[in-house]
């Protein structure tokens, strides 16, 4: 990671909040250069994303890409509803406007919130998979317009097919193309109604997201050991879509918590800036959680969501904020010893960048591991079908089975794993930073860590295809190599890198798909000097992979 800025973990000066009339304005009259790679539709783990001062996420974006789901539905063959959730972002209104005129236009049914609210992504997977229960045909889907955790001149449009997980690169490739091919001709093709006789069409419907998932989340969590216990919760939506969902979790479940920040502004003022003095809100950063973990002696636990509320932020009396890795091992060792009536054979996921704690937490438990290439898709399927108990990512997205093994959501879910918290320190009587401890006592501490290296473009392309052999690395900091991989052992997938293993540690590097940089995770079970020397290495390795 680069220096860190001056202004880091501060609230944001008022002359860098993002012009909202201004950003909004260029959405509509902005029209992307096709021509350009970086203002084409491109859809990357977590959909297209982009923002209207670059020509990255303009009406036409939307326009083209909703047409082109359109186009994707009718050739799939997919007739029922379309649930569509937006979050907090101000490109947010926009997009759902443009969206809600061309999904009219083509005749397709669309849920929006009938409040006019905000819908985090695991409530519209929730809600898919709750439409197709038992269903063979007339099946749902769905769409979320998020940019997740990124800066508030961002927007982001993403698609989750019936399955109600992020589409995969077989949906997503059709899409893009055809959207691309849309803005191409000038939207020649699209079809395209005026929003207000759209509002009033027969196909879109006012539809209540939060009554079904509230009212299910105690068959996930259990929740009513919380109340019982009296677990004091400090809750930070962040400015996000899970706000106006707290209130009525807390009401209905009876829980002790306290919402410390209910403010909804599309420019995030009142976030403290990230690590390099933009604003961002992710949970996973210290610098962007300062006002929350400035709160944790006030509660027994408390926790943070992103703007689409699909991600978790953990903070805790007695260690502050969770690194992301340690809170899903925590969460793993609690949650396989809690839930008798998940099957024997449920797995553990994770992808091949999350800390190797895992994966001797895994072995204690006696389950098996299956490690896969980044980006939530490749859960999907387990969670489905109960073969995953859970699955989660080292950027703090995860989800797991309800509590009598059926699936909950296949969508990363930040909620269920905030108020998972809240049960392990209902039924430990400890908070999850001390369960960690206890793993680490036993299993070995991990020391975790990713840097950004500046990389060439065809430096990148290189590190793209690279083979174990081209690598030829035989020993790691000291400790004979175990594995060189370029595809996930868990499903055989490449993932766009290489992964270097010994029993005391390992590397994982790949290129950023956004920035000049390759991205090298690392760990070691030996001590943050060995990390170094381990990073080290992982960059000697490379360079002669390079020719450098």
């Amino acid at each position: 990671m680069a220096d860190v800025h001056p202004a880091a973990g501060k609230l944001v000066s008022p002359d860098a909040l993002t012009n909202v009339p201004r950003l909004v304005t260029a959405y509509f009259a902005g029209k992307p250069d096709v021509g350009d790679p970086a203002q084409r539709v491109a859809f990357g783990t977590s959909g297209h994303r982009g923002t209207s001062f670059k020509n990255s996420f303009n009406e036409g974006h939307i326009l083209a890409t909703t047409q082109a789901i359109c186009d994707y539905r009718k050739e799939k063959g997919l007739t029922g509803p379309l649930f569509i959730g937006i979050d907090t972002h101000a490109l947010a209104e926009p997009a759902l406007v443009s969206a809600v005129e061309v999904f009219a236009a083509n005749g397709v049914d669309i849920m929006i919130d009938k409040d006019g609210g905000y819908s985090p992504t695991p409530v519209i997977s929730h809600a898919i998979l709750t439409y197709n229960k038992g269903r063979t045909s007339g099946l749902a889907d769905g769409v979320v317009v998020t940019p997740s955790h990124n800066p508030p001149e961002d927007g982001g449009y993403k698609y989750n097919p019936p399955h109600g997980g992020p589409a995969d690169t077989d949906a997503t490739s059709v899409v893009e193309k055809r959207a691309n091919a849309y803005l191409a001709d000038g939207l020649k093709g699209v079809k395209r109604i005026d929003y207000d006789k759209a509002r009033k069409s027969a196909n879109v419907h006012a539809y209540d997201f939060i009554t079904p998932y509230v009212a299910d989340l105690g068959n996930v969590v259990d929740l009513d050991l919380v109340k019982s216990a009296g677990i004091n919760i400090g809750i930070d939506p962040l400015g996000g879509a899970a706000v106006h969902y707290w209130h009525p979790i807390i009401e209905r479940y009876g829980l002790k918590a306290t919402v410390v920040n209910e403010a909804i502004d599309p420019t995030f003022r009142f976030m403290t800036v990230d690590w390099d003095g933009k604003i961002r809100m992710d949970c996973s950063s210290p610098y962007a959680m300062a006002s929350l973990i400035a709160m944790r002696d006030r509660f027994d636990v408390a926790f943070a969501n992103d703007t689409d509320a699909d991600r978790h932020g953990i903070v805790t009396r007695t260690g502050g904020l969770m690194n992301p890795n340690h809170y899903l091992a925590t969460a793993i060792s609690y949650l396989f010893a809690n839930r008798p009536n998940w099957g024997k054979d449920a797995a553990i996921g994770k992808t091949v960048v999350s800390s190797s704690i895992i994966d001797r937490v895994a072995k204690k438990l006696g389950r098996k591991l299956v490690e896969t290439p980044v980006g939530f898709k490749w859960f999907v399927d387990g969670l489905l079908t109960g073969g995953f108990g859970f699955g989660g990512e080292e950027s703090a997205g995860a989800s797991f089975l309800r509590r009598d093994g059926g699936v909950w959501t296949t969508d990363k879910d930040g909620i269920i794993l905030g108020l998972l918290a809240a049960e392990i320190t209902a039924k430990t009587g400890r908070d999850p930073s001390q369960l960690f401890n206890d793993l680490t006592a036993e299993l070995g501490v991990p020391h975790y860590a990713r840097i950004d290296v500046a990389a060439t473009a065809p430096q990148k392309n290189i590190l793209k295809s690279v083979t174990p052999e081209q690598l030829g690395l035989k020993d790691l900091a000291g400790d004979p190599v175990r594995a060189t991989l370029s595809k996930a052992p868990g499903n055989g997938q490449p993932f766009g890198g290489i992964k270097v293993e010994t029993d005391f540690g390992w590397f994982a590097a790949r290129p950023s798909g956004t920035e000049d940089v390759y991205k090298i995770y690392a760990e070691s079970f030996r001590s943050t000097e060995h990390l170094k020397r381990i990073q080290e290495e992982a960059q000697a390795g490379l360079k002669k992979v390079f020719g450098a």
